[in-house]
């Protein structure tokens, strides 16, 4: 297996798929990509690999052009393995032992505030007014959800996972969000919806995991539909 490559703190690292810059401590999955490696971010392992770009622990080292040897595995085969192999990893739950108190004295004293690095420039927000109901929330959400670029990601999953479930709700404790959650039965995407800010920071991808049972109740029942194209449209009431 070809070990990942170490980069320094002050690397800028992009997503050579959605062209995310990586957050510090994000690793990204290297892939090659006629004899070149490109780094790919963990959201978008899946539209690499349905692009059939190869990644670098699967596949030839760069520099050697040995014949490859079988068919790669279905992307459905993929995702299992992947999943059978989180089950795995995770570490078993240590037993909880009581802490004893510690006194007021002995405790360290708060560290000083410290001033945050200032912001890089980013692009000016186009910022419109919220709806007041959950319903026009969430069909806005999805109107401004298919002009981004994530419906791609949708239609590619769906190509070989089938028709997913499809859920969006607003959020409860801010109200411009609206969530977004994708899933089949193998794996699922969340995605935020800033209803405020509708510029391309305005949808962002949440998480994704492999097990249905890390969503909450409300993020499974469906109350959308997503078409071949992995563009969404909340169901009639």
């Amino acid at each position: 297996m070809a070990p990942k490559a170490i980069q320094p703190q002050n690397t800028v690292i992009s997503c050579a798929v959605c062209g995310r810059t990586l957050l510090q401590g994000e690793r990204p999955e290297i892939y090659l990509v006629n004899g070149a490696r490109r780094s790919v971010c963990e959201l978008c392992t899946v539209r690499a690999n349905h692009q059939g770009w190869i990644r670098e622990s699967e596949g030839p080292q760069i520099g050697h052009r040995g014949e490859r040897t079988g068919e790669r595995r279905p992307l459905l085969d993929r995702f299992r393995a992947r999943r059978d192999r989180r089950r795995r990893d995770e570490p078993e739950a240590e037993p909880y032992v009581e802490q004893e108190p510690v006194p007021e004295s002995a405790a360290a004293s708060p560290a000083p505030p410290t001033d945050p690095a200032p912001a890089g420039p980013r692009e000016p927000r186009r910022v419109h007014a919220v709806p007041t109901s959950e319903e026009l929330k969430a069909v806005r959400a999805v109107e401004v959800f298919n002009a981004s670029e994530h419906p791609r990601t949708v239609a590619g999953v769906a190509r070989s996972l089938g028709v997913p479930s499809v859920a969006v709700n607003p959020s409860t404790s801010l109200a411009s969000l609206v969530q977004i959650v994708v899933a089949w039965e193998l794996c699922w995407y969340r995605y935020e919806v800033d209803l405020a800010d509708e510029s391309a920071h305005g949808v962002r991808a949440a998480g994704q995991g492999y097990e249905l049972n890390e969503l909450e109740p409300h993020e499974t029942a469906a109350n959308a539909a997503a078409d071949e194209h992995g563009l969404l449209a909340v169901a009639a009431s």
